[in-house]
């Protein structure tokens, strides 16, 4: 039996903590706040998206940075051993769109009752309000934890206090200065799942878009490619498509990228062009800012013009071949010009940290000390949205557990 110390009562860490604990050590739990999963509460909007019901091949395509590096600890701890042990604990679960995991009672909080009482049942124990301020090497197998109570010692240590997104949460940065000062290398933190800040989107602020397409292009290659739903807001972008797209785009550039709206995905061009011909045809005399309301949101059409170049009042009759081919294009590719990803702190997940050479993938131990592991937010990895993140911090909180 080892005495273990997990630092963070979050996803990672109590999957951690309990996966260590039936396998028979002594295991601590440190935790910043008054509670466990803090984070875990505001997840899925109070709901908890706890993972995502598809098999370890189908997961990897969903993560966004170093799919190679978790695959050891996906298969190890797949989706479905995920929701067996919630289910298994008591826990009912319910799949909604795109394979989405979520609790039947909607209650993020039943998430992190359920690993609580696993952890507690296992003979973890928790000490919360402790701050660790510092991880010591004594030896290659021993490590001081001093926090702002006291010094303790163990024999193994998994740190699992999550990135920088949401500091209220306690996700603070405090495990990137534990491996920093370990001599540890740390990739640039970025935001990812964020919303995009995009040049002149004003006019449009609050309105909804479903069955949209989003691409992303650099110098006239295409980045990537979203399809669903979208909200434009009083800074530019934001829902689903724009999230997935803020991971994609957040090591570019972003003065070099545009970003294309494609507003009837459904429609190729040359069914669109009939299309637009015959509300033409139907309404000869009309201006064409009011013949485009069968086509799109009111709030839409004058932007639209406005890129196509075509004036709102032009009669429909007046419309020139080229006017329309305008017209058509921007339907099929209204530009958005990208300025800013919003601010990490907003962002649903931090992109970068703990350079993944550093860590042992098999075991998430770092291969400069043996028994020092790190878990979750703070490596770099991350994958869109669906219950993805939260998967990979389970996954990487149970391997670094049981290899203890």
């Amino acid at each position: 039996m080892k005495k273990v110390i997990v630092i963070g009562a979050g996803a990672s860490g109590l999957m951690a903590a309990y996966a260590a604990a039936i396998r028979g050590h002594e295991v601590l739990v440190l935790e910043r706040n008054e509670k466990a999963g803090k984070k875990i509460y505001i997840t899925g909007k109070g709901r908890c998206n706890v993972t995502n019901d598809v098999t370890a091949e189908d997961f990897f395509p969903n993560v966004v940075h170093n799919a190679k590096f978790l695959k050891s600890c996906i298969y190890q701890f797949p989706p479905e051993r995920m929701m067996q042990l919630l289910e298994d604990g008591g826990l009912r679960l319910k799949t909604e769109r795109g394979n989405r995991v979520f609790p039947a009672s909607d209650k993020a909080s039943d998430v992190t009752k359920c690993l609580e009482h696993y952890c507690r049942s296992a003979g973890v124990i928790f000490s919360f309000t402790e701050r660790v301020h510092e991880i010591e090497v004594l030896q290659s197998t021993l490590f001081r934890i001093k926090t702002d109570k006291r010094m303790l010692e163990a024999d193994a240590a998994i740190v699992c206090t999550g990135g920088i997104s949401y500091p209220a949460t306690g996700s603070t940065g405090d495990g990137y200065i534990f491996a920093r000062n370990l001599g540890l290398h740390i990739k640039a933190l970025r935001p990812a799942l964020c919303g995009i800040e995009c040049i002149d989107c004003e006019s449009l602020q609050g309105l909804s878009l479903r069955n949209v397409s989003l691409a992303a292009y650099q110098e006239s290659h295409k980045i990537a490619s979203f399809f669903g739903e979208m909200l434009f807001t009083h800074f530019g972008i934001s829902g689903p498509i724009a999230l997935s797209m803020s991971s994609v785009i957040n090591e570019r550039e972003l003065s070099s990228v545009r970003l294309s709206l494609d507003l009837k995905p459904a429609l190729d061009a040359a069914i669109l062009d009939k299309r637009l011909l015959r509300e033409f045809d139907s309404h000869k005399n009309r201006q064409i800012i009011h013949v485009l309301e069968e086509l799109l949101p009111k709030r839409m059409i004058l932007p639209v013009l406005k890129q196509s170049a075509v004036l709102p009042t032009t009669p429909v009759h007046s419309v020139s071949k080229a006017q329309r081919a305008s017209l058509l294009r921007t339907l099929k590719d209204f530009s958005l010009w990208p300025r800013s990803l919003r601010p990490v702190e907003e962002a649903i997940v931090t992109a970068g940290g703990i350079d993944v050479k550093e860590i042992d993938p098999k075991t998430m131990q770092c291969k400069k000390y043996k028994g020092l592991a790190f878990c979750g937010e703070l490596l770099d990895v991350d994958a869109f949205t669906g219950g993805f993140n939260l998967q990979i911090a389970f996954a990487t909180g149970y391997t670094a557990g049981n290899a203890i």
